[in-house]
């Protein structure tokens, strides 16, 4: 059975392994400061700076941070192209460098930790660390709601909707005498019933969080106490407690490594449950902690640290052991929800508990957004709003005038008797207060009885129809991903329909377009291009012999027979020099950790390089594959097979990358007595910091090397070095502890350590990485711009690799014009802009002039691309410059952002918000793409390589980026129009109702009473007509997925908002005032002279108008289905059984009115008449419409149900349908 173990030497007193390997002699001081700062793995000494070895393994202290400043790219094809290019030169640029997530999504941990932002925690001493400060136990508590807060804060967020306290307002008018017109127990119904059901949803959700933190909280870790470690209940854990950690084990809260099972104080975690990434990372003890946890003493000591943050890449903190402070960083933290991997054990102290962790306070889901059509919607809800008070004003009136008319008859009129005379004397007026007040009165009660005119039960079948459709999105296959195992995520319910109205995308390139799995492709060593072209072949791979076993690489790469060769010489010559010290840096410059792993073969094994960065991993694998084979790695030293001779490099000290500098370095003492610093980073900052005096010819060559890779898409990094002299040396180290331990500026200073040392770099060579585009991508960027989405690429690539990436993905082709602006002031910037303009619109026009003289009938002109750089983003979206960027941007149809910083994505979906309807979407797989995609209206993260920052702050969580094509033009499409379809439906069912009640009330001599009774109006929108309009809008399909992904431009009429629309909504409510003239009028003249009462014809107007809508719906019923037919019809038979069952109630003033009806056919006469003159208008006007002004979607129905083209105008033609064009706001305004 395969297994993985870390390639680890056992003891730094008895390495084995590595007991032949030549060691360098380290500075004799080395062995007394090794203590005191066991970030360093040697000192200096001026007097004696060469002497012997000493066995000490220092702690390294190492911030491991992804690196993702390397240069992102991709092939470019062979396209020619006319290219209008504005690169002014300026001034100086200013620093406009991200800083990612580190700067922005988390607070603390990148600010100077100073006294106000410290805590103190005492070792070993929880009582003494809570007794001063409050801190959080471990308790963790994700619930919302307790029992005795459920009900008046579940309540409380209820009524955030408008419309819910317009409810409960009208259920309190109904309580009064005066106004009541229903009964005060129907009137509340409506309200309890929506209130209930989402409080029984709420409450279930919350009751599943309580279990799981119930679980949670009962676990159980070892806390050391009197009698040494003792199990202890996770939630009683405290600040200051000592916890033990076994492999496989989670942990319960954050914890500062003391001591692991592995005497160099390493320790390996996994962080999946963290960020996703599935990567081992290292963290490590500090030698002080491990020695006294070793002797089993009673430790104690003093941890000064940063207040809890939500940055789970950064800690500051100290550490006071026996007089002596040592500074922890985030090497020195295990977070809460990690795993501990590959080490036996591992001991640590409390420093955040409970919700102070970082993984508590990292658990928000992602911000809530509001669909467009949600917001639409509101405005037809005044409309309607507005209708109603218009209804009631209209009857109010009507009332004072007929009550003026007839006052001298209001005495004795039996259905208004205003005077009581069952008291002698002068008679009372009985149940009238006045001609004014009767008028307010009929006004409130006007309103009680039209109150169903704002559909209550809209919100809740719109819940009811996301979670359906989201349902139907999750199952769908062609969005799950197979490599990855994952299936699509519905994180946001409350914007599906907003899929379905993009009009762009704005994308990140690695990781998102590419599989940031990175290929090692060539390099330039000293000048010399050893890409090698076809000459590359596989090679069999190098190994190593350990222990009577081969080890090899567990990834091929291609390998350079040339470079292969030349790697073999040594230091023999100058070339095999510089080759070798390459491949060195690529060995030893990085944080990657080596694990080995068995095979069928027990002679066997493989090496799996892992890390946290793609890049390292690749570059390793290079190494390898050149004979510079990465075996082993502590927290002082490397082991590195070098042609079958395994040397030991000591790690004497690590500078991090960060994306201020955008390098990292690290400090080797080689087996020659020497001590050199090997620096990778971007070509942007490493050129900064090389000798440029000494190999200018080397430099240029390099650059050209640099260009060539990038124009082939290809990632790059530039590699430097530089010998160390024993004062240099001696300088950082003095300068290293005093920052390590500084309390305030630490990260400044020792980033300004880092730059000292980093500088007059002799360049050693470039590296070429390959990062392959996803399955599907070309493909899916040509149909997303087919159907009328323009798609933006943001990405943190120089220039050439985004022109290589959007050749190699379709988003460039070679008809494009491309309009690329460099700028590095704000004066320059200015004017390309304004020469971009006039170029842009010029283009457009002599384009528009030649189609016209051709005969064509486009509009569109010479497709252009714009091509514009973080600089110069830096003084456009200042804010004096964003109105002409974007007059520029909307004109072209590719906008392609390089060397754009987090912020700067942000910014410019930011831009086309606040000047467009249109609707955005952004996605991205990065914490770097965090802002960007909580700006767009839609956020979609790629859950690939990056870990999880984006899925965790999207709307929608996928695995590959041609999902989106599935997810916009088929489920987008369909989310839209069914949703669109029932709002509409919503507001045209109840319309009808509240009609009815209208006319009724204008033959009752406006006293606001009703015909309809008190039970059917509470059922209307609960039973009668709810279920259909629910199933509908998530089984209804106007066309099926085939062809609205054979046809994209179909996806046009959710841009053109063709379902709903404040036209739709106008000739629905012309509509619904016919219906209900018909449902109210047939009955009331075929019963005009008899002796029907009003409940009698109050169940024939209630069945015409349940009958009518659900005959309504299933005209537009697109897609039929056995659930569609029973919801349907079901409704219907439903209804007749509560009217049977109301009207058998002998207590109800509507008892046996239904039998006596049913018992004549002028009954049956009347509910045809109803159905033939409300259904049959409109599916006469329905037919000639679509007949004679067909659109997409009817077109490409009729093509798709009968598989031929119409021989008249507006069918297909040539065996393609023709499509309405996807119009720009300003034309469909127009129209």
């Amino acid at each position: 059975m395969a297994s993985d173990r870390p390639l680890l030497i056992s003891s730094p007193e008895t390495p084995r392994a590595v007991e032949d390997l030549p060691t360098i002699p380290i500075y004799t001081d080395l062995a007394k400061s090794g203590s005191e700062n066991p970030k360093l793995a040697s000192a200096m000494d001026s007097h004696n700076p060469l002497g012997n070895s000493a066995n000490t393994e220092p702690t390294l202290n190492s911030y491991f941070q992804r690196s993702n400043s390397s240069i992102k790219s991709r092939a470019s094809r062979g396209n020619s192209v006319r290219e209008v290019s504005f690169d002014n030169s300026g001034s100086k640029p200013p620093r406009h460098g991200s800083r990612g997530a580190e700067s922005d999504g988390f607070s603390m941990s990148q600010r100077e930790l100073s006294d106000e932002d410290a805590r103190l925690i005492y070792i070993n001493d929880p009582g003494k660390s809570n007794e001063r400060y409050e801190f959080a136990g471990n308790t963790i508590r994700t619930g919302k709601y307790s029992v005795l807060t459920f009900l008046p804060r579940n309540l409380f967020e209820q009524f955030h909707r408008l419309a819910y306290i317009y409810f409960l307002v009208i259920a309190i008018l109904n309580q009064l005498p005066q106004l009541a017109v229903f009964g005060r127990t129907a009137s509340v119904l409506p309200l309890a019933f929506v209130l209930l059901v989402t409080a029984i949803k709420d409450a279930y959700e919350d009751w599943r969080r309580h279990r799981s933190d119930r679980v949670e909280n009962n676990r159980t870790a070892l806390v050391l106490g009197d009698e040494g470690f003792h199990e202890k209940e996770w939630k009683n854990i405290r600040v200051g407690e000592i916890i033990k950690i076994s492999a496989n084990d989670t942990l319960p809260c954050d914890i500062v490594l003391l001591s692991t099972s592995d005497p160099t104080g390493v320790a390996y975690v996994q962080t999946i449950n963290l960020d996703g990434e599935s990567n081992l990372k290292t963290r490590y003890a500090r030698q002080e902690t491990i020695s006294r946890m070793s002797q089993n003493e009673r430790m104690s000591g003093l941890i000064k640290s940063e207040k809890p943050n939500r940055n789970i890449y950064g800690f500051q903190a100290n550490m006071e052991i026996d007089g002596k402070r040592l500074s922890l960083g985030p090497s020195n933290i295990v977070l809460r929800g990690c795993e501990i991997k590959n080490t036996a054990w591992a001991i640590g102290v409390a420093v955040y508990c409970g919700r102070e962790t970082k993984a508590m306070l990292n658990s928000s889901g992602a911000p809530s957004k509001r669909s467009r059509l949600e917001s639409h919607m509101n405005t037809e809800t005044i409309y309607l709003s507005g209708f109603l008070v218009s209804l009631c004003t209209i009857v109010s009136v009507l009332a004072a005038v007929w009550l003026r008319r007839h006052r001298h008859e209001l005495d004795y009129l039996p259905f208004y008797r205003r005077k009581s005379y069952v008291d002698e004397g002068d008679p009372k007026n009985y149940k009238y207060y006045g001609w004014g007040w009767e008028i307010v009165f009929t006004f409130l009660m006007s309103v009680i009885v039209f109150q169903i005119m704002i559909p209550i039960s809209l919100y809740i079948s719109m819940e009811l129809v996301r979670i359906g459709q989201a349902y139907f999105m999750i199952q769908d296959n062609k969005l799950y991903d197979e490599a990855s195992h994952s299936r699509f995520q519905c994180r946001a319910l409350n914007i599906n329909e907003d899929l379905g109205q993009v009009k762009y995308v704005f994308s990140d390139k690695t990781g998102t377009l590419t599989e940031n799995k990175m290929e090692f492709q060539c390099a330039s060593i000293w000048g010399v291009d050893y890409s090698g072209g076809t000459t590359c072949i596989p090679g069999d791979g190098f190994s190593a012999q350990v222990d009577g076993q081969v080890w090899r690489p567990k990834m091929k790469v291609k390998v350079d027979p040339e470079l292969e060769r030349l790697s073999k010489i040594g230091k023999q010559t100058e070339e095999g020099k510089h080759i070798h010290d390459f491949f060195l840096a690529l060995a030893a410059c990085n944080t990657i950790v080596p694990m080995v792993v068995e095979t069928p073969d027990p002679d066997v094994r493989l090496i799996d390089y892992q890390g946290e960065s793609p890049d390292e991993q690749a570059l390793v694998y290079a190494a390898a594959a050149y004979g510079f084979m990465l075996l082993e790695r502590t927290s002082g030293h490397i082991v590195i097979d070098i042609h079958g001779e395994r040397q030991r490099f000591d790690v004497l000290g690590l500078h991090e990358f960060d994306s201020d500098r955008k390098r990292m370095s690290v400090i080797l003492g080689c087996p020659d007595n020497t001590v050199k610093v090997f620096v990778k980073g971007a070509d942007t900052s490493m050129f900064s910091v090389i000798d440029k005096f000494s190999n200018m010819n080397i430099i240029r060559a390099t650059e050209g090397h640099l260009h060539n890779f990038s124009s082939l898409g290809l990632r790059t990094l530039v590699v430097g070095m530089r010998d160390l002299n024993s004062s240099e040396f001696d300088q950082w180290k003095l300068a290293f502890e005093n920052a390590s331990t500084a309390l305030i500026g630490r990260a400044a200073l020792l980033r300004k350590i880092a730059s000292r040392i980093e500088n007059n770099l002799t360049v050693l060579g470039a590296s070429g990485i390959e990062d392959k585009l996803q399955q599907g991508v070309p493909e899916a960027i040509e149909s997303l711009r087919m159907a009328g989405i323009k798609v933006w690429l943001l990405t943190g690539d120089k220039q050439e690799t985004a022109i290589s990436i959007g050749y190699s993905s379709k988003l460039l082709t070679g008809n494009m014009t491309q309009i690329i602006i460099s700028n590095k002031s704000k004066e320059s910037c200015k004017k390309s802009l304004e020469d971009a303009i006039v170029s842009s619109n010029k283009l457009m026009t002599q384009s528009g002039v030649a189609q016209n003289t051709e005969g064509t009938s486009g509009t569109a002109g010479t497709p252009v691309a714009l091509i514009i750089d973080g600089t110069s983003l830096v003084y456009i979206l200042d804010g004096e410059l964003e109105e002409q960027l974007f007059q520029l941007a909307r004109g072209c149809s590719v906008v392609l952002c390089c060397r754009v910083a987090p912020l700067q994505k942000a910014g410019i979906v930011a831009l086309i918000k606040k000047r467009t309807e249109d609707m955005t979407l952004a996605i991205g797989d990065g914490a770097n793409d965090v802002s960007m995609i909580q700006m767009a209206d839609v956020g979609i993260g790629i859950s690939g390589q990056e870990g999880r920052q984006a899925v965790m702050a999207s709307d929608f969580a996928m695995g590959q980026f041609r999902f989106l094509v599935p997810l916009l033009l088929v489920h987008g499409h369909w989310n839209y129009q069914r949703m669109g379809y029932m709002i509409l439906y919503n507001f045209y069912r109840n319309a009808v109702l509240v009609f009815v009640l209208f006319w009724y009330i204008l033959y009752t001599c406006y006293t606001a009473t009703s015909a309809i009774s008190d039970w059917s109006s509470v059922l209307y929108s609960v039973v009668y007509t709810s279920v259909p309009t629910i199933v509908v809008a998530i089984l209804d399909k106007d066309l099926s997925s085939r062809t609205l992904l054979k046809h994209p431009p179909l996806y046009g009429s959710g841009q053109r908002e063709e379902c709903y629309n404040q036209k739709l909504f106008w000739i629905t409510m012309v509509d619904t005032v016919w219906q209900s003239a018909v449902i109210f009028f047939v009955p009331l003249l075929a019963y005009w002279r008899s002796t029907i009462d009003g409940p009698g014809i109050g169940d024939l107007w209630t069945l015409g108008v349940v009958i009518s809508v659900n005959i309504h719906l299933a005209m537009d019923v697109m897609r039929w289905t056995w659930i569609t037919h029973a919801a349907i019809w079901g409704s219907i038979v439903a209804t007749v059984i509560c009217i049977f069952i109301i009207d058998a109630i002998p207590t109800l003033p509507t008892y046996w009115a239904i039998f006596n009806m049913m018992g004549t056919g002028l009954f049956w006469l009347c509910l045809l008449g109803i159905i033939v003159g409300t259904v049959l208008p409109r599916f006469v006007v329905k037919v000639l419409y679509q007949y004679f002004f067909p659109s997409d979607i009817q077109i490409a129905r009729e093509a798709e149900k009968f598989g031929h083209s119409r021989e008249s105008g507006g069918g297909r033609r040539g065996g393609i349908i023709e499509m309405n064009p996807i119009l720009e706001p300003q034309q469909r305004l127009s129209r």
